[in-house]
């Protein structure tokens, strides 16, 4: 007897006198039929631009995710709605304090910004924490899991963390961090934290739109000036040995003082500030008060002596050129007619016919005679 005998047991068949046995309870679907109906058939409704602008002066952070979304789709009608929100924005903007920090990878950031972020809040703060993720250069694509290694942070009502993929710009910065600012400063948050992927060429980016520039170190990984370039080191407003603690204590106050003689050595900033090298635990929370203290210290130098309003307008500007830079790059390689020529003068250059030099001039020539 089997199965195609209309028997789901063997036990069942009437030769089997006395036995019986029932047919087992049906496993149930993991996920409930209704809820997925009702999920799958929702659809997001549409915001106008003055349904998104009220939602991000309210302070509503669905709304401003959606919103910093739209800045960075690469669509033209979601750049032309994030154009118009980000216009309606600016007027409530530019009432925070923009910290940039970076470091070395496994210098703990995550965690510091954490600690940080925390000591914030407590003082009564609202915070927007801009993490930069590394894309990766073949797919593209990105981990974005800075929410998962600031649990405490991400809970918080009063903080909101936005990872968003650098999407292979320079160094790792995203192309639309800057006007993320606007939005999240118009939202109501008084303190901006940019996380950078590293210690590379993304910081130069990244100071052009901070008012303090901090550099996260860990002592005990070598030598401790080895690899660090000249320029960050003049750009950091303030140098955080992180992991101070445990064994690494006698370290990290080693590092300091090294990283103190080396910062001597530069001439002074236009901001009459004189940049610190403090030793810190994030793990502990020892010395993240301090951090705060200092950067409120400067905040208030450069705010009384002009320089913070300066620094603001020459970003401002700064910024201007690097958005006409990026439009006019965009506007060439987007060019239907351009596209065609970039392909047959690329198998050029492949064939060794004309010269690199060559084809990008003609190619130039070719698209500022179609405008």
């Amino acid at each position: 007897m089997n199965i195609r005998d209309g028997y789901k047991h063997i036990e069942n068949d009437p030769s089997y006198k006395g036995l019986n046995v029932n047919k087992g309870v049906e496993s149930l679907p993991s996920v409930n039929p209704d809820a997925a109906r009702r999920f799958l058939g929702r659809k997001r409704s549409k915001l106008s631009v003055e349904q998104y602008v009220e939602g991000i002066l309210k302070g509503d952070v669905t709304i401003l995710s959606r919103a910093v979304t739209m800045i960075e789709s690469n669509k033209a009608e979601h750049q032309e709605i994030a154009q118009q929100i980000i216009e309606r924005c600016v007027p409530h903007a530019g009432r925070s304090i923009r910290v940039g920090i970076t470091g070395v990878p496994g210098a703990g950031k995550s965690t510091f910004i954490e600690a940080l972020g925390m000591h914030i809040l407590g003082a009564g703060g609202k915070l927007a924490v801009l993490a930069i993720d590394p894309s990766s250069e073949r797919s593209m694509g990105s981990i974005l899991g800075d929410k998962t290694r600031m649990e405490k942070l991400s809970a918080e009502k009063n903080a909101y963390i936005r990872p968003s993929p650098s999407a292979g710009s320079l160094g790792g910065v995203a192309r639309k961090t800057r006007e993320t600012i606007i939005l999240c400063e118009a939202a109501g948050f008084d303190t901006i934290f940019i996380e950078t992927v590293g210690v590379g060429q993304s910081e130069t980016a990244v100071h052009s739109m901070v008012d303090f520039f901090l550099l996260l170190m860990l002592a005990g990984a070598g030598d401790e000036l080895q690899g660090i370039k000249r320029g960050i080191m003049e750009m950091a407003d303030a140098i955080a040995i992180n992991k101070a603690d445990g064994q690494n204590l006698q370290k990290a106050k080693l590092a300091q003082t090294e990283y103190r003689n080396a910062l001597h050595l530069f001439p002074p900033a236009r901001s009459e500030w004189t940049p610190r090298v403090e030793i810190v635990s994030s793990l502990l929370n020892q010395g993240v008060k301090e951090i705060w203290e200092m950067i409120m210290e400067y905040v208030k130098l450069v705010k009384n002596n002009g320089f913070f309003k300066v620094n603001r307008r020459e970003q401002a500007k700064y910024w201007m050129f690097e958005t006409i830079n990026e439009q006019l790059k965009n506007s060439f390689y987007q060019h239907p007619k351009i596209r065609n020529e970039l392909k047959k003068y690329e198998q050029k250059v492949l064939n060794d016919e004309t010269s690199s030099f060559i084809a990008a001039r003609e190619l130039l020539n070719k698209y500022f005679e179609k405008l």
